[in-house]
């Protein structure tokens, strides 16, 4: 993984870019990412289909130890995978099917999740930024198209008091 610094976007506490070269090394950021994690954190996942959101997701689940195969909740929306370890549960949300922004995101009492687990939505954005000030945002772009090229360019941007400091290169 390279880390090289990036500006930080308006709003923003702490950021970082890393390239990634397999779809192993997503499921590694995840158990690496998860041992910054605590109760009440919100990461908000963007990224093209395919991109790694719920592969990135999954290594969350190993470094929280959590129960459960954290797979795509597309169709459920939403899938709690509780501590095994008693640590915070892991909230898996697809916001996708969802056009309603916050209004449709409340329906799913995500602000009762919140403080004490760990809230991952993927396609959140512009959805679940007012669920809380302090928050991770993981963009991840890869390569489109016919090609074997399994590169990832993932943008970690923290926002908030919470992310303030935090040394998000994890290199």
């Amino acid at each position: 993984m390279e880390a090289p610094h990036s500006p930080a976007p308006e709003g923003a506490t702490a950021t970082a870019r890393l390239t990634l070269h397999a779809p192993e090394q997503t499921q590694d950021l995840g158990r690496t990412l998860a041992k910054l994690l605590r109760p009440g954190d919100l990461v908000m996942l963007t990224g093209e289909l395919g991109a790694g959101k719920t592969t990135l997701t999954r290594g969350l689940g190993e470094g929280l130890g959590v129960r459960g195969a954290v797979t795509s909740p597309t169709f459920v929306i939403a899938r709690v995978h509780p501590s095994l370890t008693g640590g915070p549960a892991l909230v898996h949300v697809d916001a996708y099917r969802l056009g309603g922004g916050l209004d449709e995101m409340e329906d799913l009492d995500l602000d009762v999740s919140l403080p004490d687990s760990v809230v991952v939505v993927e396609w959140g954005e512009g959805k679940v930024e007012d669920l809380t000030d302090d928050r991770l945002h993981v963009v991840i772009h890869r390569v489109v198209g016919s090609t074997d090229d399994d590169r990832r360019v993932v943008t970690l941007t923290g926002y908030g008091e919470r992310w303030a400091g935090v040394d998000l290169a994890l290199g």
